[in-house]
């Protein structure tokens, strides 16, 4: 769904009558930059006493869980923001012996918590659009008893007001009558794209020969990671991973439960009219939830597994350009001045990317498990601080990691360790500074856990952070040209010939703006080749009657 697709930077012409019948253009060009009018966030407690639907077996032990939120409305008024939605969780849990249909010991649940908050938000205004992002900073399941679960958590939401703002920059000027000006050339980044989209990833997968078909899905989990933008010809291209897990019931006497995991890698394109390769993307995703299908092969048999992941994108794009604006006039035989404002302005000063290596040591709870084989680990990175430091961008974070396990006991078959190990990292950036912009991208790969003992595991996996960083500022730009009739006491007092000494800092054009001559008359008049001037010189000036 697209929300803005900018219009190329336009050259146009502005053109105004002066007194004393002067024409005067400006000659313009719009630039379009983007800035955050506002932003706010909350931190709010969901929670709720659940009851497993009559449908499923009780519940003995929780084993795994997992929660994503889903924004379904957001209500802007002056000053408040209304954001109505839900949580979704899903558990896995150990059945009670001999609770479940076809001798099953393992199962699954889902349910949702709704929420309708009120977010203060100064200098917001009706019609405004502004954006809810998420973080889901804790989920806590617990058993009331074999029929009801405990459900915890902790979200933030992340609220901003984005604006996009034309920047009608002066670049050229005519004038009927003699006007100097000069010009100063600027790097930027400037926007060009703008707009939400959803890039669909398609997949099928056949388990192995030596499983068994499947009957039942318990469990399924899709994860991307490693996602990569392209900026192409018209069209922004997608590459990554996709880490899939499978846990289900085969078919057969014994209904036996099995788990299969693999990576897939995909890569596509998606549509972006005006897109040109060498922009600069700036992409933030989030993966929904999609339903997992089962589906027969070639033989009849259940075995191969289909499914959709989406990714929801939110898009920006810049291109680097050099533009040269006007900067100051002033005339010769008449008062012209710049009427100036201030612009807002990036640019791209680097592009960083790093990753570190991460372990940790966790101890099982169930002093009664005795752990046989990892069946699979999720993780989760969350960066809780980034500060932009002299080295670069200083990151501190933990990843969450719960691990599912096997255990050689069939009466305590299954269970879960749950921790996090912290992190601190400096990503390298040279030239950051208290000016600048820096969005972080991350993911958690190459995750492995190997057991130490019966009740132990040591985990090891590799962190990666890319950046990029554009520096900020604010830059004056002529607006308006306005010419008037000459103070003729002050011209008068002026010599008509004199030599002038350079003072420290000062150029030919200061000198030039004094004495109301042309910056090219004061070179032809002292054999000057270039516009370089030191302090101490002596420069004759011969003003034009």
């Amino acid at each position: 769904m697209i929300l803005c697709i900018l219009p190329p930077a336009s050259t146009y012409i502005y053109s105004k009558w002066m007194p004393g019948g002067i024409f005067v253009e400006l000659i313009k060009r719009n630039i379009h930059t983007d800035f955050i009018k506002c932003k706010a966030q909350m931190q709010m407690t969901l929670e709720d006493d659940v009851i497993i639907s009559d449908s499923r077996p009780d519940a003995a032990k929780l084993i795994m869980d997992r929660g994503n939120v889903i924004i379904e409305e957001v209500k802007v008024t002056d000053d408040h923001v209304g954001v109505k939605g839900k949580l979704a969780f899903h558990v896995l849990y150990l059945t009670e012996d001999g609770a479940a249909p076809l001798r099953s010991d393992v199962a699954n649940m889902e349910g949702m918590i709704p929420f309708d908050e009120s977010v203060f938000m100064e200098g917001i205004r009706a019609g405004d659009s502004v954006n809810v992002d998420w973080e889901l900073e804790d989920l806590s399941v617990s058993l009331i008893n074999s029929r009801k679960l405990s459900v915890q958590s902790v979200v933030t939401l992340l609220l901003s007001c984005e604006e996009i703002r034309d920047e009608e920059t002066a670049v050229d000027l005519y004038s009927e009558e003699p006007v100097e000006f000069r010009k100063k050339s600027l790097d930027i980044a400037a926007m060009t794209i703008k707009k939400k989209d959803i890039f669909r990833v398609k997949e099928e997968v056949e388990i192995p020969g030596s499983f068994p078909n499947i009957q039942t899905m318990i469990w399924a989990e899709v994860v991307p990671e490693a996602v990569e933008f392209k900026v192409l010809e018209d069209k922004i291209g997608v590459q990554g991973e996709l880490r899939a897990f499978f846990l289900y019931r085969g078919e057969g006497e014994e209904s036996e439960i099995c788990h299969y995991e693999t990576t897939l890698p995909f890569a596509g394109s998606l549509d972006c009219p005006g897109a040109r390769e060498g922009m600069i993307p700036e992409i933030r995703f989030r993966a929904e939830d999609r339903e997992v299908e089962v589906r027969p092969d070639f033989d009849g048999e259940e075995r191969v597994i289909t499914f959709e992941q989406c990714l929801d994108l939110d898009i920006c794009i810049y291109a680097e350009e050099k533009i040269d604006i006007l900067s100051d006039v002033y005339g010769v035989v008449k008062e012209v001045s710049a009427l100036e404002k201030n612009a807002d302005f990036r640019r791209l000063l680097s592009k960083s990317s790093g990753k570190t290596k991460l372990s940790g040591h966790f101890k099982c709870e169930d002093d009664k498990a005795v752990i046989h084989k990892i069946l699979h680990t999720a993780s989760s990175l969350q960066i809780s601080s980034q500060n932009a430091t002299e080295s670069g961008i200083e990151l501190t974070g933990t990843v969450n990691m719960q691990i599912f396990y096997e255990c050689s006991s069939e009466e305590n078959r299954y269970g879960v360790i749950k921790g996090a190990i912290p992190f601190s990292y400096v990503l390298e950036a040279e030239g950051i500074g208290e000016n600048c912009i820096y969005p972080v991208q991350s993911f958690v790969d190459q995750v492995t856990v190997a057991i130490i003992d019966n009740i132990e595991v040591d985990v090891k996996c590799v962190l990666y952070f890319r950046s990029n960083v554009y520096l900020k500022w604010q830059e004056k730009i002529v607006e308006q040209v306005i010419v008037s009739e000459p103070d003729m006491e002050k011209m008068e007092a002026l010599p008509g010939i004199a030599v002038y000494m350079v003072k420290d800092g000062e150029s030919l054009w200061d000198i030039g703006k004094r004495y109301y001559v042309p910056v090219s008359v004061i070179k032809q008049t002292n054999d000057l080749t270039s516009d370089e001037v030191k302090a101490g010189d002596r420069i004759l000036i011969v003003k034009n009657v």
